[in-house]
């Protein structure tokens, strides 16, 4: 493989974005898991509610934390490693990109304190809508970054003037026409990966002895939560996978590694593709399965990547990980609807509030804490590296668009990136794990279970 400067760019950017992305996937739904606690508190004054609340907002205010600072930095590599975007694109991705600033990220940081440091301060009414705000303005932001990133999946509204794209139509532009599929298919997937976490972490304090009248209720709400989102899941994914085939042909034969156009394809569950031969290796196929899954008809046409030449993704890394998130998803659902139907038997003997499940199911649970990432992750390589080799779909190359600096240079930085964002990381979750274990070395709420002591299990 030749580490040229458009593949290192690439692989810097990819590096970046995957780095950032798992953050804003907890903050946009773990936001709204705070409004539920906080309401229930309000209607119940139950200390236990508020105890999840003050938990999980140390947790929201963590992670957000290294979100801004991520994409912060990714957002500098537009004009070091792509400085051609902004000049051919510019007119529509810097708009999109101030509308998140002043409509969402203003919003979170601006309410964000209050919520964090409010109480005591501010009537509960007024930090209620403090963290109402605040999960709205992470809502927003995914709003408007998703406008953007659909746009250049299904680019609408615009026409191109000396090279440079102009809005025509602002209002195609934002709602292009894969905007609302992978909308909801984000906010479902950051509703996943919010619940998994919630449910794995409390999991975790129930193993380790150190659960707390919260630590009940966080559990509950968030396995109850995925087992709602994750057939929605699967049903917002079937409706945007037919509006890819219809607007990304390319992508769609790359993910079923289809190589030759045919009617009634067969779904290859598991092979290794083989690009230059053009053929999957030991694939395992149903027949008929993929027109039938795609295009709803056993007898539907499917085209094969053959039909795109020189304009196709690479094949094996977007097979893979539809795959993987497909895999995750499903293994997500089955571990969501039997925990929720554990709950569901038990409910008589947890009359008193308290969680008592089988404890293979707690070292599950425990061990999918971040599953979320893995099925997160997997499906944004299949959405942008489904979108090559082009930036702009069908209209701008990347090749046009990456920069000229050294390979060297953009190596030692990859590398930094590399070493600081696996530093990071490591030190997220052993934060995390720490204040999972150590509840009570927080200041306790006045009334609550930590303030009289380790809730029992």
């Amino acid at each position: 493989m030749d580490l040229d400067t458009l593949l290192l760019s690439r692989i810097q950017f990819a590096t970046n974005i995957s780095f950032h992305i798992l953050f804003p996937t907890i903050t946009i739904a773990l936001g709204w898991f705070l409004v539920y606690f906080r309401v229930r508190y309000l209607q119940t004054r139950e200390h236990a509610w508020e105890e999840a609340y003050y938990f999980w907002t140390k947790v929201f205010a963590l992670s957000f934390a290294l979100g801004v600072v991520s994409g912060i930095t990714m957002s500098f590599q537009f004009g070091t490693n792509w400085p051609g975007y902004m000049e051919r694109a510019g007119n529509i991705a810097g708009p999109l990109l101030g509308y998140e600033v002043l409509t969402a990220f203003f919003l979170e940081a601006g309410f964000l304190g209050i919520m964090l440091f409010g109480r005591g301060r501010v009537s509960e009414r007024v930090h209620l809508i403090a963290t109402l705000l605040v999960a709205s303005g992470t809502t927003f932001s995914a709003f408007w970054i998703l406008s953007l990133n659909s746009w250049l999946q299904t680019p609408a509204g615009y026409e191109i003037v000396n090279g440079e794209f102009i809005a025509a139509d602002w209002f195609a532009i934002v709602f292009n026409p894969s905007f609302p599929y992978r909308l909801a298919h984000k906010l479902l997937a950051a509703t996943l990966t919010a619940s998994f976490l919630v449910a794995g972490l409390s999991a975790w304090q129930f193993l380790k002895g150190c659960a707390t009248g919260g630590t009940h209720k966080a559990l509950r709400a968030a396995v109850f939560a995925a087992a709602i989102a994750i057939p929605l899941q699967f049903f917002v994914g079937d409706l945007h996978g037919l509006n890819t085939l219809h607007h990304q042909p390319a992508k769609v034969a790359a993910i079923e590694a289809v190589w030759e156009t045919e009617k009634g394809a067969a779904l290859t569950l598991f092979g290794i593709p083989d690009e230059e031969a053009g053929v999957t290796h030991y694939a395992v196929k149903i027949p008929k399965l993929a027109s039938l899954i795609l295009a709803h008809d056993l007898d539907a046409e499917i085209k094969g990547i053959n039909e795109f030449p020189n304009a196709h993704p690479p094949v094996a890394p977007v097979f893979w990980s539809f795959r993987v998130m497909v895999g995750t998803g499903t293994l997500m659902m089955a571990v969501a609807w039997f925990a929720a139907w554990q709950l569901w038997r038990k409910r008589r003997e947890m009359a008193d509030g308290k969680i008592r499940l089988p404890k293979p199911l707690l070292w599950v649970l425990a061990g999918m804490t971040f599953s979320g990432w893995v099925a997160t992750l997997s499906g944004w390589y299949v959405t942008e590296i489904g979108r090559q080799p082009f930036m702009v779909y069908g209209l701008l190359r990347t090749s046009e668009i990456a920069t000229d600096i050294a390979p060297p240079m953009i190596a030692l930085t990859l590398t930094a990136y590399l070493i600081v964002y696996g530093l990071l990381l490591i030190t997220y979750v052993g934060v995390l794990k720490y204040m999972a274990e150590n509840p009570f070395k927080h200041a306790p709420i006045p009334g609550s279970n930590a303030a009289l002591g380790k809730a029992g299990v």
